[in-house]
């Protein structure tokens, strides 16, 4: 015997209970999930229910949504890993049904049902404010940044563009004066180190013409900015530095730290949000009354007059 916490004997015979309903606890939060999902009207929200008369037979939309649900409390985000998570977690195989998807079936789902998967957290919503959960009318606002696919080599402002040519012009000049410099050598490492040479600024013209395409691009757009992989994506900063990416607005009860609304936006700054996040945390409450607390990244006299007007009470910290 040693002084540790010892393990059993993995070579022991057990039994284990005959039911997988057994290991699911009555308090267990999937449970919540199976009767929320299965008491509500998914085609009405906008799912497909009817299946295919032909090819192979498709996932259920509850079942999926009961996974993307999970995943999304339980803070696994990655299809893989829901993937993953569904061949080897109890508590998935319970709520499931054993079933496994794959990750693009997933992957999938997700992307051909965001408007639904919006009904759906509005339908949690309500039925929140219909056992007085928000009955205290009092919400906590502040916002998130998100990293878009979109890295910064493929997002463009002026600034951006204007700065890439004027290296492209200084690399140029650079390769031209070594050109310059090579006919003082051997004519056949001068012809060498010159076709090198050329090669490179043959790239770096084609760059530019690149360049100026993407330029006539971003004078088209609105906010004078363009992201060539996540369209909607763009440069704001996150904690000192620069990030592409989304900026998402969340609205949270501060009794019971419920989500009562969100929205995803491509503005940085959160100066712009405080009427328009409160405004819907109000009508999703269906309150007369307001009360809301945000940080003084969201302090604005028009935002805060605005808030007043619709009888919003608004506190900083």
């Amino acid at each position: 015997m040693t002084d540790f916490i010892e393990g059993e004997n993995r070579f022991q015979a057990t039994l284990f209970p005959e039911q997988l309903d057994d290991y699911i606890t009555e308090d267990n939060s999937v449970r919540v999930i199976d009767v929320f999902i299965d008491g509500i009207d998914l085609s009405g929200m906008g799912f497909k229910t009817v299946p295919e008369n032909l090819g192979r037979p498709a996932y259920h939309p509850a079942t999926l949504l009961k996974l993307y649900v999970y995943g999304y409390l339980n803070r696994v985000l990655s299809t893989r890993r829901l993937e993953r998570e569904a061949g080897r977690n109890i508590e998935l195989m319970w709520l499931l049904g054993r079933l496994t998807p794959d990750f693009k079936t997933i992957a999938d789902f997700r992307k051909d049902n965001a408007k639904a998967v919006r009904s759906v957290c509005r339908e949690f919503v309500m039925i929140c404010r219909k056992l007085d959960l928000f009955s205290e009318a009092f919400v906590a606002i502040d916002g998130s940044k998100f990293k878009a696919v979109n890295n910064r080599d493929r997002n463009f402002t002026r600034a951006k563009l204007k700065r890439r040519l004027e290296d492209i012009d200084k690399s140029i000049d650079r390769y031209l004066a070594q050109i310059e410099s090579a006919d003082r050598l051997e004519a056949s490492i001068a012809k060498s180190k010159t076709d090198r040479l050329e090669n490179k600024i043959s790239k770096l013209k084609k760059e530019i013409a690149r360049l100026n395409d993407i330029e006539v691009q971003l004078e088209a757009t609105p906010d004078k900015q363009i992201s060539l992989t996540d369209p909607d994506s763009r440069s704001m900063k996150s904690r000192g530095a620069g990030i592409v990416g989304y900026n998402v607005q969340t609205a949270v009860d501060t009794k019971h730290h419920l989500i009562i609304a969100h929205e995803v936006t491509n503005v940085g700054p959160d100066r712009s949000q405080l009427n328009n996040m409160s405004m819907q945390a109000k009508e999703a409450i269906a309150t007369d009354e307001l009360s809301v607390v945000a940080d003084r990244g969201y302090y604005s006299g028009e935002e805060i007059k605005a808030c007043v007007d619709a009888n919003i009470k608004s506190l900083s910290t």
